[in-house]
């Protein structure tokens, strides 16, 4: 038997991912930087999470103006989002058109799930060895893996012996599966089970919605693209793209600065009642009032006003109760217009799988609550192994041999969100310890200035370290900046309560992208404060 041969290759740069970040660190470095970089990903084209998410009813819930690059002057001028909040297909064909035209493709490696990463001390280079063995070498290696691209589906028993279709939301079929008329459970009620739930209601025969934990759920505001955005990006792009970046949030609107505390409660409903028909999730937390996030008593106006708008819409008072959440109003703020209203129709019935746990499969369907629960499909929409999921999946070893693994072991440590203690050269887009924000044009700017640490490295012997000193700085602000917010004490994926023997953490920068890049900017003044580069 001939022993197998595997590639060698040899870079300046190795990027691991394709999404938005991926895309977007090729170019820098490739056609702007001029080395020789190559990106890896496991599937099969450009995307990223948008390359693997093809579930009914996948959009973004940051408006289209926000959800784009802006290094290319022109497609951010000129590309025609077709609306507000673009598709999953329109997403991706955008995706597809800006690696077209920066001739991006041919660098990207598809279908190539890199399974380790060892640091040679020696050599200064890091190893990457691929699953099918093949291996790679480079000076640098910049992360873009995604915050919500490791899929989470917890099992149930007896799986193989349901005849229907088991469908995972993350990875949905290419060939899309037929629900016409048929008995679906969707299991999980977060931004992606609410999306497939008001796509499919009125298609399947009948839809069994299996809620763990309630939702407080807003309209969307789903529409055509606004005009006269368009016209303020075609008139002024950077100014455009320099305010968005200065928001808080990155979602393409100013964050209030008024407390619910300090209005009448006339006020309050009038603003909470322009936010609702105006839609966003976001928005509807953040440019309301300043402190919904903050405080118990400002966040129970919000809450109440959305209870109801529940009770008024929803038409069985013990549904209404069932889809009540009993938690404050701080995860992921979710938005699917016509949410509520779907659980009126006579194909919809809700389930309540904490009360009445979900067991195990059958042939038929599931057993829940005891009970035999037929259907032909089953949906998983049960959400992310977020921020440090794919990075845990590569088995990556740094100086003296330590592991990852064994660093985040109580949580993960990061410096800016951009790179770790004793990793040198490994360097990461929004990476833990980020700035809670949209992502697209947070990417590009962390690229930017992670691309500036790469040229300067290169001045001198191509090194770029974190100090012990300056991460733990860093995340002892994050933290203390977390736990001033209501999302310190609520579950979500957030701060990894969502999974199973996960460290619960803060993984996040809170004081918004405007203050994070006037800090970014001051370490870079004081020589790169924190960063060790020769």
């Amino acid at each position: 038997m001939n022993a197998v041969s595997h590639k060698q290759l040899e870079l300046d740069v190795a990027i691991i991912g394709a999404g938005v970040g991926g895309l977007y660190a090729l170019h820098k470095t490739r056609n702007v930087l001029g080395m020789k970089a190559e990106a890896f990903d496991d599937a099969g084209g450009v995307g990223g999470t948008w390359y693997w998410n093809r579930y009914p009813g996948c959009r973004v819930d940051t408006e289209s103006t926000i959800y784009t690059y802006s290094f290319d002057l022109d497609m951010f001028q000129n590309w025609e989002w077709s609306e507000r909040y673009a598709r999953q297909p329109e997403v991706l064909n955008y995706l597809n058109a800006v690696a077209d035209k920066h001739d991006l493709k041919r660098s990207i490696h598809f279908n190539t799930r890199i399974a380790s990463a060892e640091w040679k001390e020696d050599e200064g280079r890091w190893l990457l060895t691929t699953t099918a063995g093949d291996t790679v070498k480079a000076k640098y290696v910049i992360e873009a893996v995604g915050l919500l691209s490791s899929s989470y589906a917890p099992q149930f028993p007896d799986q193989d012996k349901f005849k229907g279709e088991v469908l995972l939301a993350s990875k949905w079929p290419d060939t899309a599966a037929d629900l016409e008329g048929k008995r679906v459970g969707v299991v999980g009620t977060g931004s992606t089970g609410i999306q497939i739930i008001t796509a499919l209601a009125d298609k399947v025969g009948h839809l069994h919605v299996l809620q763990r934990t309630a939702q407080w759920v807003v309209p969307l505001g789903i529409g055509p693209f606004p005009a006269e955005t368009r016209e303020k990006i075609k008139a002024d792009p950077h100014g455009f793209r320099d305010w968005a970046l200065s928001t808080a949030a990155v979602f393409g609107f100013d964050e209030s600065t008024v407390s619910a505390l300090e209005v009448d409660n006339e006020e309050r409903k009038r603003v909470y009642e322009k936010a609702w028909k105006k839609g966003n999730g976001f928005s509807f937390l953040l440019e309301t009032f300043s402190d919904i996030p903050v405080t118990a008593e400002a966040n129970k106006t919000a809450t109440d006003f959305i209870k109801s708008k529940i009770d008024a819409i929803v038409t069985d008072p013990e549904v209404a109760r069932k889809l009540t959440p009993r938690d404050y109003y701080a995860k992921r703020p979710l938005a699917a217009d016509n949410y509520y209203e779907t659980y009126n129709r006579d194909n919809v019935t809700l389930h309540d799988v904490k009360a009445e746990p979900i067991e195990r499969y059958t042939e038929n369907g599931l057993i829940v609550g005891g009970k035999e629960l037929e259907l032909d499909v089953v949906i998983m929409a049960t959400g992310f192994d977020a921020m440090t999921g794919n990075y845990l999946k590569i088995d990556t070893i740094g100086r003296n041999g330590v592991r990852l693994k064994d660093a985040w072991k109580n949580g993960p440590r990061a410096y800016a969100g951009m790179s770790i203690a004793d990793f040198p050269n490994l360097l990461m887009v929004f990476g833990p310890f980020s700035p809670f924000t949209s992502q697209p044009l947070v990417h590009e700017w962390q690229v930017d200035f992670l691309c500036d640490l790469i040229e300067k490295a290169e001045q001198g012997n191509g090194i770029i370290e974190t100090t012990r000193e300056a991460q733990d700085d860093w995340v002892r602000v994050c933290q203390e900046g977390m736990a001033g917010t209501l999302f310190e004490v609520t579950d979500s994926w957030i701060n990894g309560a969502n999974i199973p023997g996960k460290p619960r953490t803060s993984m996040w920068y809170m004081g918004g992208m405007g203050n994070y890049m006037t800090e970014m900017n001051a370490i870079r003044d004081d020589n790169y404060r924190g960063f060790e580069v020769r």
